[in-house]
């Protein structure tokens, strides 16, 4: 009887342990979840987050290589580096490039100059700029010095009226400084052809007229011989004319690729404007 009662005993210990147990989890359950609800509610989408753009930078000027200074014309347009006030060290010399920029050929002539180590003057027309962005951009990033020569390269540019020879160096020049940030300082004419409005426009855009000292013809495909030896002929203080663009310029790429280190072996220095 004993061992029976004792046996009840323990069933029911039993029994109460797990209806507590029971009693515990059900009153655990509501707080488990409104603690989940209250985290639901507290919840919130994170903002989405603007990216700052770049800002682009202001055009600037590039200076000459040989001073800080904004240079000055003695007489104008310049066909010497002597006309330029100040003026390069002795044994320099200009080699300048124009009509570009081209796809074939202005890249080619780009690893030339850097195999030699010259740094050049390139006078850019705004359409090609237009079509070709990112190779203008390389011409500058180079360190060439990046100048106008007008918007779609009329020969009759002389002849013009004020306005058209407004339109044509003034929408070069806003399209070559937004395409390099490079503003252009010097200004080349189409065939070399001045007259008091294009100089008077060219110093309106703050630009200096530059014409050459030594012209192979090398825009007329004349062989490459006759290219070489004209350019064999410059001399300290000259600047060289020759084409990037307009055309086929293999000639043109083969002359220089000659000229440069002769003209170097000389003493002299290739300087950008």
């Amino acid at each position: 009887m004993a061992g029976g009662t004792s046996r009840r005993k323990a069933l029911w210990l039993l029994g109460a342990c797990a209806g507590l147990t029971a009693l515990g989890a059900d009153a655990a359950r509501p707080r488990a979840e409104a603690g989940t609800a209250a985290a639901k509610t507290t919840a919130r989408a994170r903002p989405a987050v603007t990216p700052t753009p770049t800002p682009t930078p202001t055009p600037t000027p590039r200076p000459a290589p040989w001073t800080p200074a904004k240079l000055t014309a003695l007489d104008k347009p310049v066909k010497e580096l002597s006309q330029l006030s100040p003026a390069p060290p002795p044994k320099s010399i200009a080699l300048t490039l124009d009509d570009g920029p081209h796809p074939e050929w202005t890249p080619r002539i780009l690893d030339l100059l850097a195999e030699h180590d010259v740094r050049a003057t390139f006078f850019i027309v705004g359409g090609q700029v237009k079509e070709h962005p990112k190779l203008t951009r390389r011409i500058a990033d180079a360190g060439h010095q990046i100048c106008n020569h007008t918007e779609t390269h009329p020969m009759s540019i002389a002849s013009m009226s004020r306005k058209r020879v407004r339109g044509e160096i003034g929408d070069a020049h806003d399209r070559i400084a937004d395409a390099t940030g490079v503003v252009p300082q010097f200004f080349r004419s189409p065939g070399g052809a001045w007259s008091k409005t294009v100089l008077d426009v060219t110093a309106e855009h703050g630009m200096l007229p530059i014409d050459w000292a030594v012209d192979p013809r090398d825009w007329a495909r004349p062989g490459v011989r006759r290219i070489r030896k004209a350019l064999l002929k410059g001399k300290d203080g000259e600047i060289l004319l020759c084409h990037d663009g307009g055309g086929d310029r293999s000639q043109t790429l083969k002359a220089l690729a000659d000229v440069i280190p002769k003209l170097k072996k000389r003493g002299l220095t290739f300087v950008a404007l």
